[in-house]
């Protein structure tokens, strides 16, 4: 398989090693705007770019025929223009804020366990995510994911940080050392807690992820998630 990478910065090198260990080839690497693309020798792009970039990197993509990945955050408003940009073109897309396997095993993870506990009005939701030093933004989108994924399954209307109130998921972030990134989220009441948890070891898992998405996209038309690359019913 032959991958355009959007973004060459620290995920788009670990990226393009584990690519490489997986027996495909880098054709392109887009730092600039202003680079020339060939899109012809691209089976698929792999965006991890800046929200400033994203837009049109993958929508220049599907207007060339080759699918993309992203995981790009930041500029997600254009995001239905982009789905729209997809489908006249009859091309493929899968956005993801999080590409790692086992973080999308937790995404669904947690909204059974929203589905159980929405009636259970004894128990509070509180949610906790702690990153590195150099992620600035606060929550991460996996944290945003994850408190969309309760708002959708209970009866809470809205998330918001170190704020917590009857209709509100409470999200902590926590920034320290060298953490690649830790969710949890708990159920508490008075007299009992129940919590799951993911903790990445380390970055490796995200772009793995990404790369395992560009694999299942081959040959496929529409627009998918990773829910759609595990089969995760």
């Amino acid at each position: 398989m032959k991958i355009g990478l959007f973004g060459y910065g620290k995920m788009g090198k670990m990226i393009e090693q584990i690519a490489q260990d997986r027996g495909h080839t880098i054709v392109a690497k887009i730092d600039d705007p202003s680079q020339d693309v060939d899109y012809s020798s691209m089976d698929v792009a792999i965006d991890f770019s800046t929200p400033e970039a994203a837009f049109d990197n993958i929508t220049n993509c599907f207007k060339n025929n080759v699918p993309v990945i992203s995981g790009t955050t930041g500029w997600l408003d254009k995001y239905s223009d982009a789905i729209k940009i997809c489908e006249d073109n009859k091309s493929a897309f899968i956005y993801a804020s999080n590409f790692s396997l086992g973080v999308n095993i937790f995404f669904e993870l947690n909204k059974q366990l929203a589905k159980m506990m929405a009636g259970l009005n004894q128990y509070k939701v509180g949610m906790e995510e702690i990153h590195h030093t150099q992620k600035l933004d606060a929550p991460s989108g996996t944290a945003i994911t994850l408190a969309e994924g309760i708002i959708e399954n209970t009866a809470y209307e809205n998330w918001k940080l170190d704020e917590s109130s009857d209709k509100t998921v409470s999200i902590k972030s926590i920034r320290e050392g060298m953490v690649p990134g830790t969710h949890s989220i708990a159920y508490a009441s008075s007299v009992d807690t129940i919590e799951i948890k993911h903790e990445a070891h380390n970055r490796e898992g995200f772009a793995l992820g990404a790369v395992i998405a560009s694999e299942w996209i081959q040959g496929k038309t529409g627009v998918f998630s990773m829910k759609d690359v595990l089969n995760l019913s």
